[in-house]
């Protein structure tokens, strides 16, 4: 079986969880032989807090332990089927070494057992991406609603519910909650699952039946029932790895990950660039934005590398180019996809790549969508600017400038600065530049004449009321700082009304 067919092999009211057993879920339920009196049964056993001091994590984790054995056949069930899926078992623990540290604090500080901090094995096999058919999401497997219950935030760029932050402090939010309902973990654990209602009820109905209302008695769903045995299945193999096989590699007792701010949206891969990491485990880390944007609708943190933080910071101070190459389109109902595509300079297949929707036989949407697109006039040489001109990369030497390149290349500064995001007019030597060369021959003769006049022609222009450097550099196709080496003008002084400027 498939990691996603593990994945979507079960569903429930609050989560999904993973490696889910062939259950009959009209099997009659599974109850133990406890006696009346039920709730010393499941006493957790009361350990001091363990030190967090202990060099390896899974060693502090397990002295973390604090519920009592279960006394259930389908924990030995469930450790077997583990035991048989070793490749499923290494992929999710390799996972969930980004995680553990943090979740393990936070388990700690709020003085819960250890084993909760395994929960996200059982939900979710710590996959940040994963996605149930109840809608459930995050390595915490929260769905909609109950994830806006505890304050998780849900639009179409963040999704608070993988955010591995937000959602761990929900989820221990959520458990303490349900532990104070229900007063044992085994039964708060079972309303994580199927509902405090689900589990309200059936306790109602032993006790109108005069039953025990411990977890073994009830009368649960089936994937309730499994859910407790599975975590305690999780936490015999983590106390001996061996029972399955399986060799844990030592996870450093240290934090993976540190919040860093950011006050404004940024392309995920120029995030990763910055942050000198793959884009693939900046988004382990932040799978919360679901666009290739980081935006949110306040300012949000990211979580990157304990070690790749401060070459981050510093990198994101001396970058000097737009940070977003991205914006949100809102599409309506009945337009059509080619003129959209058109309309921003991309193709059909650029725009079914980046971007889920459905067409009409006509080609028309058919209903309202959110698209990515390219930020209009700052995405470089559009598609059919690509098509129709040799478009090449240009290493910037020590004194060029805008105007120089634009005039060896037959373009204007402008259409420099949108290719390549520029927002001044200054050039490091060794960058780089796109460029897209004059359109055919006649483009090509342009250029050359605009080159050779440059170097055989003097032009004057007599400043007039209410110009500006910037007007007339742009109006001549030069840079400002060509005006002012040219005139002898020294940085930021003004310019009055009938100098005779020379223009080379």
């Amino acid at each position: 079986m498939s990691e996603t067919q593990v994945l979507s092999a079960a569903a429930s009211t609050h989560a999904t969880t993973v490696g889910s057993l062939p259950n009959d879920p009209n099997a009659a339920p599974v109850i133990d032989t406890a006696r009346p009196g039920d709730a010393a049964q499941e006493t957790e056993n009361t350990t001091e807090t363990p030190s967090p001091d202990t060099g390896d994590l899974w060693q502090r984790i397990r002295n973390g332990f604090a519920l009592k054995p279960l006394d259930s056949p389908l924990v030995a069930t469930h450790v077997d089927w583990y035991a048989q899926r070793p490749d499923y078992l290494r992929r999710t623990i390799a996972r969930s070494k980004m995680y553990l540290f943090h979740i393990m604090e936070e388990v700690q500080k709020r003085g819960m057992p250890a084993e909760i901090a395994l929960l996200p094995i059982v939900e979710s096999a710590f996959n940040p991406m994963a996605y149930s058919r109840s809608h459930a999401s995050g390595i915490w497997q929260f769905i909609p609603s109950t994830g806006k219950d505890f304050g998780l935030k849900q639009n179409s760029w963040y999704d608070g519910r993988r955010d591995i932050v937000a959602a761990t402090d929900a989820a221990l939010d959520y458990l303490e909650k349900l532990h104070g309902m229900f007063g044992t973990w085994n039964l708060a654990l079972a309303a994580y699952n199927c509902g405090e209602g689900c589990v309200s009820r059936a306790i109602a109905k032993n006790e109108a039946q005069g039953l025990p209302t411990n977890y073994l008695s009830l009368n649960l769903p089936a994937e309730t029932r499994h859910y407790v045995p599975k975590l305690m299945a999780v936490k015999e193999i983590i106390s001996d790895p061996g029972v399955v096989g399986l060799s844990l590699d030592s996870i450093p007792n240290q934090a993976y990950f540190v919040p860093v701010s950011l006050h404004q949206p940024i392309d995920v891969k120029l995030a990763a660039k910055l942050a000198d990491m793959p884009v693939k485990e900046f988004e382990s880390l932040n799978p919360a934005f679901t666009k290739p944007v980081v935006r949110s609708d306040s300012a949000q943190p990211i979580l990157l590398p304990v070690d790749r933080a401060e070459a981050f910071t510093d990198n994101l101070k001396n970058y000097d180019r737009p940070l977003v190459s991205w914006q949100q389109y809102s599409a309506k109902k009945g337009e059509r996809a080619v003129s959209i595509a058109k309309k921003f300079g991309v193709t059909m297949a650029w725009l079914k790549q980046h971007n889920e929707f459905k067409l009409t036989r006509k080609g028309r949407l058919t209903a309202n969508y959110s698209l990515m697109l390219p930020l209009a006039h700052k995405s470089g040489p559009t598609v059919a600017e690509a098509n129709s001109r040799h478009t090449n990369t240009v290493k910037v030497k020590r004194g060029d400038t805008l105007a120089g390149l634009a005039r060896h290349h037959g373009v204007s500064i402008a259409e420099i600065k949108r290719w390549n995001h520029l927002r001044g007019e200054h050039l490091r030597p060794s960058s780089r530049l796109v460029v897209a060369e004059a359109n055919g021959q006649a483009g090509r003769k342009a250029a050359s004449h605009k080159r050779f006049a440059h170097h055989t022609v003097t032009r004057h222009y007599t400043v007039k009321r209410g110009d500006s450097l910037s007007g007339i550099a742009e109006k001549f196709d030069v840079s400002v700082a060509e005006i002012q080496h040219w005139n002898r003008i020294k940085h930021h002084a003004a310019i009055k009304p009938g100098t005779r400027l020379v223009l080379n």
